[in-house]
């Protein structure tokens, strides 16, 4: 099952790190393969978006999520609805003083010959993601 995690420290309180996280529509700013969100119904816990990707021919496809787990200011957790993967993931947040340790975590699982088909590309994807924290990082600290 492809997973991966990173972890970063962000001089933000919890507060408004989960504020910005929690706002799909900023993804754009900080995920270098989001084309494009929207919301799309709801707010909070069930909230769904509406979500383009970049796939590795550098074309747009469906990403789409919906908000599956939301305690402000500790716990986001989010699961695909749509695309060729469906990927599971949590931003998890723990406060550092003034600032906030951030890890968010992501994983899929993928039946055996979209395993072999797509695995690699699914990880370096996934790989990708989390490092986007760094981005994410200068973003709310400019």
């Amino acid at each position: 099952m492809p997973s991966a995690s990173n972890t970063v420290t962000i001089r933000r309180t919890p507060a408004e790190v989960f504020a910005f996280i929690a706002d799909g529509t900023n993804a754009p700013r900080w995920r270098s393969g989001v084309l494009d969100v929207a919301l799309e119904s709801g707010g909070g816990l069930g909230a769904r978006y509406r979500q383009g990707v970049k796939c590795p021919g550098g074309r747009r496809i469906a990403a789409d999520y919906e908000i599956t787990t939301h305690e402000p200011n500790r716990r986001l957790g989010f699961m695909a609805t749509a695309g060729p993967v469906r990927p599971r993931g949590e931003f998890i947040l723990v406060p550092d003083g003034d600032a906030t340790v951030l890890t968010f975590a992501l994983e899929a699982e993928l039946p055996f010959l979209k395993r072999i088909v797509m695995g690699r590309a699914v990880q370096t994807t996934m790989d990708a993601e989390v490092a986007s924290l760094e981005k994410l990082r200068g973003v709310l600290e400019a």
